[in-house]
């Protein structure tokens, strides 16, 4: 600005030094014209520079051709470095932004910031998902006015963010979140939602585990607990001693056969996946078979029907010990004088392993939660049949590892059918 100053002030003078000889020596009027002229000529040219000046202002564009005359050159040239080196802060910036907003949308939680009156600022697909909400249209306002469940309110209300809020949502059955509120940037909030449904499911899973498995090895250990202290207390005659060893023995026998469910279970859940190993079903369709008859005792008509084609892939004892459950259930539930058939069929598109039986049924409501840990639909037969409530699970479990299904048909009072379908990929020979 100075060189702009001294450089004008020059022409000026420079001006007034060749005006004032004219202005002297020939006329006065000549000389003021002349230096008149050389000051318009220097306004025109500075008001000239300054109206690109302006128009610039008005519309900074990057342009490498903004140029003026003179210092006026430097002037553009600077503005042009400036606004390039600013354009380049600010792309750097923008991609930064994109970036962060990229890795909170990629997030499996949900996110949502909020300023000090817990408005909306920002939030993620996955809470949009989890709360309902959709930036687009909520940004700026009251995240109580649209999660609108009194826990929620009451818990930002509190201010008491030492522990999570869990929450159950009222938009989407079963979903449970977990919400922690984290203050930053002064008064503002960052708002973590977990889906904790998994979780939260796992753990009701592991109380009713636990209480099942109590419950049932509390009866057993209580009949012998009785029948001990009967035995230590009161004389008996040989019969009944004979008939209390027995009660007790069958006890034993039950508790021994819930453990050795229980350990099958786990094994099969803490094993590495089954390998694929041929499994000879004409030998194993067999077994299952000669199996079935000595379970039945004469009790039952069990047949085999098979085409005789088709092994299978995978762990030959998990698939003896799912067949031979869906088996042993069929004899335990089949009243005498009824009839099992073994079925297995392998063509191109999978195979399919069945039981069909005679027996008692199941009603409709049951069969969903068949699969699930000590669920009886009627405890008392179940213990009286001998049953672990332990059997489907092993089958499912097993069967999930071979990536196969269990198929449940059944009406109460027309037997029922158990089929485990197997993929493709777990048949050979057909």
């Amino acid at each position: 600005m100075r060189a702009q100053l001294v450089r004008a002030s020059a022409l000026i003078v420079g001006a007034a030094v060749v005006a004032w000889p004219l202005g002297y020596f020939a006329a006065a009027w000549a000389g003021w014209a002349l230096f008149s002229v050389g000051l318009v000529a220097q306004l025109l040219f500075q008001l000239r520079n300054f109206s690109r000046l302006e128009r610039w202002s008005r519309d900074p564009v990057l342009d490498a051709s903004l140029e003026g005359e003179g210092d006026w050159d430097n002037v553009f040239g600077r503005l042009y470095r400036h606004e390039k080196e600013m354009r380049g802060v600010i792309a750097r910036r923008d991609a930064e932004i994109r970036m962060l907003i990229s890795a909170a949308q990629a997030l499996t939680d949900g996110v949502v910031l909020l300023d000090r009156h817990d408005n909306i600022l920002f939030c993620n697909h996955t809470a949009e998902d989890q709360l309902g909400l959709r930036v687009a249209v909520d940004r700026g306002q009251a995240v109580v006015n649209l999660v609108r469940q009194p826990e929620f309110a009451a818990y930002l209300e509190g201010e008491d963010f030492s522990k999570p809020l869990t929450l159950r949502s009222e938009r989407i059955k079963d979903l449970v979140l977990s919400i922690y509120v984290v203050p930053y940037a002064e008064n503002n909030r960052l708002m973590q939602v977990k889906d904790v449904t998994q979780s939260e499911r796992l753990d009701r899973m592991r109380r009713d585990f636990v209480a099942n498995v109590s419950h049932e090895l509390r009866t057993p250990l209580t009949v012998l607990g009785g029948f001990i202290e009967t035995l230590q207390e009161i004389a008996l005659d040989r019969d009944e001693q004979a008939h209390y060893l027995q009660l007790m023995g069958e006890q034993s026998k039950r508790m021994l056969t819930i453990v050795q469910d229980l350990l099958t279970l786990s094994s099969i859940e803490a094993s590495p996946p089954p390998t694929y190993e041929t499994v000879d079903m004409v030998t194993l369709l067999d077994k299952l078979r000669r199996d079935a008859e000595a379970l039945s005792g004469g009790r039952h008509r069990v047949f085999l029907d098979s085409d005789g084609c088709g092994d299978l892939r995978g762990a030959e004892v998990e698939l003896a010990s799912a067949f031979g459950n869906l088996l042993s259930n069929a004899v335990r539930y089949t009243p005498s004088g009824g009839s099992i058939r073994i079925c297995w069929r392998a063509d191109a598109a999978g195979a399919e392993f069945a039981v069909e039986d005679s027996g008692i049924g199941i009603e409709p409501a049951h069969i969903p939660r068949l699969t699930e840990r000590f669920y009886r639909v009627d405890r008392g037969r179940s213990r009286d049949v001998g049953g672990t409530g332990l059997g489907l699970a092993i089958v499912k479990h097993a069967l999930s590892r071979h990536q196969a299904r269990l198929d449940i048909r059944s009406e109460p009072g027309q037997g029922s059918r158990f089929a485990a379908v197997f993929p493709p990929s777990r048949v050979i020979g057909v």
